[in-house]
């Protein structure tokens, strides 16, 4: 879980542009400058150290030259003569050089000699190891030198050339010829320089963020506008278009963007006249309906009081007509309210109520027509805590649409209505266990007149729309009408409503997806208060004027 959240912290795709932009340029070029740095110091280290050890080289000749001048002088003399003869041109020869001190070393190649060692710094003497006295007495002709460091009590060590030669005098013998020259210029040498490329690598640096920073700004800027304009597009002003400079990519790219704004405004308005249009004609062909539909209504309502007195053809013509009128009475209605819905015009009045109490009331509307269906309404309320603002008309509406849809495709098997409540939100669930829907059917099954199965008649004369209205009401409420379902087995719709106007809610108290099985827990006897089966062995009492209305007659 750490790693993960420090992965997701560290994640350079949720940068800014403009900073991933730096920050990739800036450390390519400082990958750039460390390689040039290191390459450039190495190269200026080996030439300093070449053109060194060759001066070295040459003075180790003269050097080399000297002695053997000193030592051709010395035959015949005593060892005292010859001790103080080296022991002067130690002293002599060291200390010199073109560059910084050199410190010079003359032993016997024979230790049973007579001279003894001399050195003008007795530290040279340990420096020289067993490879280097091995190399010089194998090469009496040539010189063989080692880097070593010297010690130096301030900064470590000092890096140093150590020059080692043999001289062969006849009569005087055989004397190993050692020389040190410090590096210490040539070191100060290379580390001023490389402070000096420290800092031009700093400078360049900085001159290269700065550059980073400028190009990314031309780059983001522009972005930004263009998805700034997006952004007030997107928030409905198609009038927006992006201020266009130059004729580069980004330029075309905002020439684009105004031209796709300006199309698209062109689109939406052509799309809002027709939509106007269009519900104006349903409107206004809807309130002109309604005027014949008043006199064929009352003509029906006349021939359907004195069908008893009608031959039998003529009976059940006039039954039909009442149907049909009544029919096309719903439809209208219907017509009406989803134009209201699609001009914007669908309002509110909502005040506080208990929605058990709104789903006691149409589970007691829709008994009858469970009565007739051999359907059992079997209500899980919650019994208390369901209070919210709501227009309870349009609430009714709703759950009559969902009680009449189950009663009709349940198969005259039970239908569960439960309720629940949060501190947010109440939702209800109406399930049945009829003829079911599919996963795909249930993401279809609120557009306006479509039917899962088109080959299959409507049973209570619905017109489509039932569904539709309902999911138009829950959105007007600010909450959601959501369906799930499996073949064979029943569906499954949710209404979730926030408890006060304006919110919107997050999760619902009910789950959607659910066990099918009758004799899982879910489906036992509740003990939640305000329980009422309904059903043709236990039907409350509902009172006069109860009988379904033609709205609950809709089917899915």
């Amino acid at each position: 879980m750490i790693r993960e959240r420090l992965r997701r912290g560290v994640d350079v795709r949720t940068w800014p542009l403009a900073l991933r932009v730096v920050t990739v340029t800036t450390l390519l070029a400082l990958l750039a400058i460390l390689a040039v740095g290191v390459y450039l110091s190495t190269v200026i280290a080996d030439g300093l150290y070449e053109q060194r050890r060759d001066r070295v080289l040459e003075e180790t000749v003269d050097v080399r030259g000297a002695l053997t001048d000193t030592l051709t002088q010395l035959p015949g003399a005593t060892t005292t003569q010859q001790q103080d003869a080296a022991f002067a041109f130690v002293q002599d020869t060291g200390g010199q050089g073109d560059a910084t001190r050199r410190e010079v070393a003359l032993v016997p190649a024979d230790p049973s000699g007579t001279v003894l060692s001399v050195a003008s710094d007795q530290d040279l003497l340990s420096l020289v190891d067993p490879d280097l006295e091995d190399e010089v007495a194998a090469h009496p002709d040539s010189l063989a030198w080692r880097s070593v460091g010297l010690p130096d009590g301030a900064h470590g060590t000092t890096p140093a050339l150590l020059v080692g030669s043999r001289v062969t005098v006849a009569g005087v013998g055989t004397y190993d010829l050692y020389v040190l020259y410090p590096l210490q210029e040539e070191q100060q040498t290379l580390s001023f320089v490389q402070r000096v490329m420290l800092g031009g690598g700093a400078v360049l640096l900085a001159l290269v963020v700065g550059i980073a920073i400028v190009v990314a700004r031309l780059v983001t800027v522009p972005l930004r506008r263009a998805a700034q304009a997006a952004e007030r597009m997107a928030a409905g002003d198609l009038r927006t278009r992006v201020q266009v400079s130059g004729g580069d990519e980004l330029a075309q790219v905002g020439r684009s963007f105004n031209d796709l704004a300006l199309s698209l405004e062109q689109k939406i308005d052509d799309l809002t006249e027709l939509s106007r249009v269009q519900h104006r004609f349903v409107s206004d062909v809807s309130h002109e309906l309604r005027t014949p539909l008043t006199t064929i209504r009352m003509a029906a309502a006349v021939l359907d009081g004195r069908r008893e007195e009608l031959p039998g053809d003529l009976h059940r013509t006039a039954e039909l007509l009442s149907t049909q009128v009544e029919r096309f009475d719903s439809l209208l209605a219907d017509l009406l309210e989803i134009s209201r819905f699609d001009a914007g015009a669908a309002e509110l009045e909502a005040h506080r109520e208990e929605i058990d109490d709104l789903v006691r009331h149409a589970a007691e509307n829709a008994a009858p027509l469970a009565e007739a269906r051999g359907c059992t309404l079997d209500l899980r309320l919650a019994g208390r805590g369901t209070s919210a603002v709501v227009d309870s008309r349009r609430i009714d509406r709703i759950l009559r649409n969902l009680l009449t849809n189950a009663i009709e495709h349940g198969a005259g098997g039970p239908v569960l209505v439960q309720t629940a409540a949060d501190a947010d939100t109440v939702a209800v669930v109406v399930q049945d266990f009829g003829r079911g829907i599919s996963p795909e059917d249930a993401r279809r099954v609120f557009d306006r007149f479509w039917r899962a199965d088109p080959s299959r008649a409507r049973t209570l004369g619905g017109t489509g729309l039932g569904l539709s209205i309902s999911v138009e009401d829950a959105r007007l409420h600010g909450g959601w009408l959501q369906a799930w379902g499996q073949e064979g087995r029943g569906a499954v719709f949710r209404l979730t409503l926030p408890r006060r106007p304006g919110t919107s809610p997050t999760r619902s108290p009910l789950r959607l997806e659910r066990s099918f099985d009758r004799d899982a827990p879910e489906f036992e006897p509740s003990t939640l208060t305000g329980e009422i089966p309904i059903g043709p062995d236990r039907l409350p009492d509902l009172g006069p004027g109860t009988a379904p209305s033609p709205t609950e007659k809709e089917g899915r």
